[in-house]
């Protein structure tokens, strides 16, 4: 099992955009010296909620800062970018980090961001498609001319090309079942959504094995991954009373809600191709303390935050993405406390 984490660059009230960098800059060089193995940085654009806009400069950054952790796209929205400027960004990255770059993508859901970009979110998916097999083909040919929907290549060879062969790691981030088989038709693991159940990342990766078989790819030595919030006290008493405090301060309807969800502008219905998230974005994110106990976060104490990364583990999932609270507005010094526990007492049960 490997372990990486999960940085947002929330803003929250009180922080300056500067302390937003400085304090995650401090995190992911903190997770390093952990020994964790990675780390994943999130795109946003226009909102608080995430003000890291380009993650290959940021990564880019903590390439030179580290030397060991994997640097994780976590993710970049496609449909947002040429492809073929992606493809160059992420090999250069590749380049600069000796070839530790994991490529996480997906097609977005803000409708926010692509209303503000000119882009039309009912197209998100058919970009992503196009944008994402390009970006493949560039990686692992040495000329590629492309005359496509949405974008146009003529006798492109990308330099530098990435260290790693073909490309770095490539994941899907998916969840329902539509987009979990796209993802395992082009033999591609999937990334598992913070908010599908244990139970839909169970479905969601017995769907990915069954297309993968389908389509003659083997799932030997691929490594599915999800992303969960983690959060680890020395009882689970503490822990839940902790989860409760927490939640007891934070508007979640404040980051789910219209304004994040997919509405196609046009029909301000949601957008084609996000049907099946249609409830999770119009509810106003309401989550009981007890259904994030039971069925949606790791938490507890030590032994119980073992036990629910075993059954991720027999789910077929090698690689948890922890997000320690990156909507949490805790001092760093707190937040180094819950990740040194997780590393010391939770980690070398799978080493």
């Amino acid at each position: 099992m490997k372990f990486s984490s999960f940085h947002l660059f929330h803003q929250h009230d009180g922080w300056s955009e500067r302390d937003v960098f400085t304090y995650n800059i401090q995190l992911i060089e903190y997770l390093e010296e952990m020994g964790f193995d990675g780390v994943w940085a999130a795109e946003h654009h226009f909102r608080d909620y995430g003000l890291c806009n380009n993650i290959p400069g940021i990564l880019s950054f903590m390439a030179a800062r580290t030397s060991k952790l994997r640097l994780g796209t976590g993710i970049v929205v496609l449909p947002l970018h040429n492809p073929v400027l992606v493809a160059e960004e992420i090999a250069q990255l590749d380049m600069l980090s000796n070839g530790r770059v994991d490529f996480g993508v997906g097609r977005g859901y803000q409708s926010g961001e692509f209303n503000r970009f000119g882009i039309d979110i009912a197209e998100a998916r058919d970009r992503f498609d196009e944008a994402l097999d390009l970006i493949l083909k560039l990686w692992r040919e040495d000329s590629v001319s492309h005359q496509g929907h949405y974008y146009r290549c003529a006798d492109a060879s990308l330099k530098p090309k990435p260290i790693q062969q073909g490309g770095p790691p490539t994941y899907v981030a998916s969840i329902s079942p539509d987009t979990v088989k796209r993802c395992a038709q082009r033999g591609l693991p999937i990334l598992g959504d913070p908010v599908a159940t244990f139970r839909n990342l169970g479905r969601a990766a017995d769907v990915w094995r069954s297309e993968m078989a389908t389509n003659d790819f083997s799932t030997e030595g691929v490594e599915l991954c999800c992303m969960r919030t983690v959060y680890v006290a020395q009882t689970n008493e503490k822990a839940r009373a902790d989860l409760a405090k927490f939640e007891s301060g934070f508007d979640r309807s404040a980051i789910v809600n219209v304004q994040s969800a997919p509405i196609d502008a046009k029909t301000g219905e949601i957008a084609k191709g996000y049907e099946f998230w249609q409830d999770r974005y119009l509810k106003g994110g309401t989550l009981s303390d007890d259904f994030r106990w039971d069925q949606l976060e790791v938490i507890g104490d030590p032994e119980r935050v073992t036990g629910q990364i075993k059954m991720l583990q027999a789910l077929g999932y090698g690689n948890i993405m922890c997000d320690f609270g990156s909507t949490r507005p805790m001092p760093i010094e707190d937040m180094k406390k819950i990740i040194k526990l997780f590393a010391e007492e939770v980690m070398p049960e799978f080493r």
